[in-house]
């Protein structure tokens, strides 16, 4: 032990870095978020980032379970700042890798949700901002029925599909119905809501009736191309306003030639650079939490898709960590 601690006091008068683990090469320690440090205890922090390794919610391919594993692989490819925003997350806040909301029944969707809402209230009465990486779609809900029970909140939504549909196969609590539940449930204010990058095929051309018939700003795809993100994102902010709002960025809402790890890609999306410039546009904005979901690491062996999940995750803490930092 005593030669252990000399042979470490020795590193770090060569490299003072190194007292930060975050700094330490990227190939050693235990995967956290970004290299965050894990902590059980939420005592003195502000930021929370969790995995929800849950899909139960899937109505086809499965796979989104391992998704928060393998962010935390590849997040160790991330470092401290935001070279674009000059935001440093660690600077302005508290973070800490809270763990896995994880599910011990996992064949029993309702009572899953359950769980997941469960381990968020806990993290919301602690009063602890939660960034999460799914996990399909549908947990989203329990994560909404934690935070935004007493105060309905606005979101910024990127992906391919509205996820306003209804029952489907015997269960309405799926990943292609979150947020028809989540107006229903009084969580989700619809008139603060955007939609973006919506597109696909349907069989059915009511299926996302619901977002519009309820008042959510819905940006297709082809309009999003036809007017520029830059827009589309003067947009969110405009509808979104100065009220409470969540990011939930299902990674779909990408081409899969970036992110084809999912299990419902669509052809014709948004790439990833302008993913990261609209979230940056958002630093300002009264963030309360976010979301990467759908990242299915089995269906890209490169490594690719949860790459981007864990940029992306990124872009929403160095947003949602200067909106928590203004408000002291």
């Amino acid at each position: 032990m005593v030669l252990l601690q000399s042979i470490l006091i020795s590193i770090m008068s060569d490299y003072p870095e190194f007292e930060s683990p975050q700094q330490h090469p990227r190939y050693t320690g235990i995967p956290t978020f970004m290299r965050a440090p894990y902590k059980e205890d939420l005592s003195g922090v502000e930021i929370a980032l969790i995995g929800i390794p849950f899909d139960g919610g899937v109505t086809n391919r499965t796979g989104a379970r391992h998704g928060p594993r393998e962010i935390r692989n590849q997040s160790s490819l991330i470092r401290m700042m935001n070279q674009a925003s000059g935001i440093n997350p660690y600077e302005l806040c508290r973070i800490a890798d809270a763990g896995d909301a994880w599910v011990e029944k996992p064949f029993e969707l309702v009572g899953a949700l359950s769980e997941i809402e469960s381990f968020f209230e806990k993290i919301h009465q602690a009063g602890v901002i939660p960034v999460s990486a799914g996990g399909d779609h549908s947990v989203t809900l329990p994560v909404f029925r934690a935070l935004a029970r007493d105060n309905p909140v606005g979101m910024v939504h990127f992906d391919a599909h509205c996820d306003t549909g209804d029952d489907y196969l015997g269960s309405k609590f799926h990943h292609g119905a979150p947020f028809r539940r989540a107006v229903e449930e009084g969580l989700l204010d619809p008139k603060r809501t955007i939609q973006i990058g919506i597109r696909g095929s349907l069989n059915d051309p009511d299926v996302w009736s619901f977002s519009r018939e309820n008042g959510m700003r819905v940006v297709s795809i082809e309009e999003y191309f036809e007017i520029g993100w830059s827009a589309v994102m003067d947009e969110a902010l405009r509808v979104v306003g100065d009220g409470p709002t969540y990011i939930s960025f299902d990674v779909d809402g990408l081409d899969p030639v970036y992110a084809p790890g999912t299990g419902t890609p669509e052809v014709g999306g948004f790439n990833t650079h302008e993913a990261q410039r609209m979230i940056r546009r958002l630093q300002g904005a009264h963030l309360v939490g976010g979301d990467v979901v759908e990242v299915a690491p089995p269906f890209d062996p490169s490594g690719n898709t949860a790459l981007v999940g864990a940029t992306m995750m990124f872009e929403i803490l160095c947003v949602v960590a200067d909106s928590v930092a203004s408000r002291r």
